[in-house]
């Protein structure tokens, strides 16, 4: 009984090095998803708590400021054009360039926003379809009003606010919330008003703009997150 042991314990140690290796190897692949998953929820709580900088760990300089904690859109009830509610982000999640404006009066930089937003997104090329543009604001859109003495392309000023939208933005989710939401939301926007956002896939605001921001760096900003998403 005792040879009997000692050869199968001899046998199992006289397996090739090469098996052994396989063994390991299969057994690591096998933990990839599990550990993939729990790397994944570890990540996302933290940067939800604000504890994490995502796009700084990943090493760019990003030329935005990150929101930190992120402030989930998603969970916001907002109106199109036509009344209807629209839970965001609707289907066929995208990053979304979001400009906000609170009352009814879209002035120059209101316009300059919408219009810098528009050519971000056609610079961007064959990625443009990853991305879409949304205008918010606390005021029905037959109710807005364009005050411009110029469009920023020297187009002629069109004769509403919903025909501007119409002609110079078509493809662009109009909406509106509330008061209450919109102060919630874009608190950066209520102390400079010419802030706009960036919106990831899920429905988080994750990064705002200042008015002053180049558009050269704002597609930098956007080229590094759609190369490190599969959103």
């Amino acid at each position: 009984m005792t040879r009997s042991t000692t050869d199968s314990s001899s046998s199992a140690d006289a397996l090739p090095t090469g098996a052994r290796n396989g063994r390991l190897i299969l057994l690591l692949i096998a933990g990839i998803p599990v550990t993939m998953i729990l790397a994944a929820s570890w990540l996302w709580y933290f940067v939800v708590n604000g504890d994490l900088d995502v796009v700084g760990a990943l090493g760019t300089a990003n030329q935005g400021e990150l929101v930190q904690p992120p402030r989930n859109l998603a969970a916001v009830d907002a109106a199109d054009a036509l009344g209807a509610v629209l839970p965001f982000p609707v289907s066929n999640p995208k990053w979304t360039l979001l400009v906000p404006q609170t009352g009814e009066i879209c002035r120059a930089t209101c316009e300059e926003r919408l219009y810098l937003t528009r050519q971000i997104h056609i610079a961007m090329g064959k990625e443009m379809n990853r991305i879409r543009r949304a205008f918010i604001t606390d005021t029905a859109m037959p109710e807005m009003r364009l005050d411009v003495p110029a469009l920023s392309d020297d187009k002629p000023v069109p004769m509403d606010f919903e025909a501007y939208l119409r002609t110079e933005h078509p493809g662009l989710a109009a909406l509106t919330t509330t008061p209450a939401t919109m102060q919630t939301l874009f608190p950066e926007f209520a102390q400079e008003p010419g802030t706009w956002y960036l919106v990831d896939p899920a429905g988080w605001i994750m990064m705002s703009y200042s008015p002053d921001i180049s558009y050269k760096n704002v597609i930098s900003d956007l080229k590094f997150l759609l190369k490190n998403s599969n959103g």
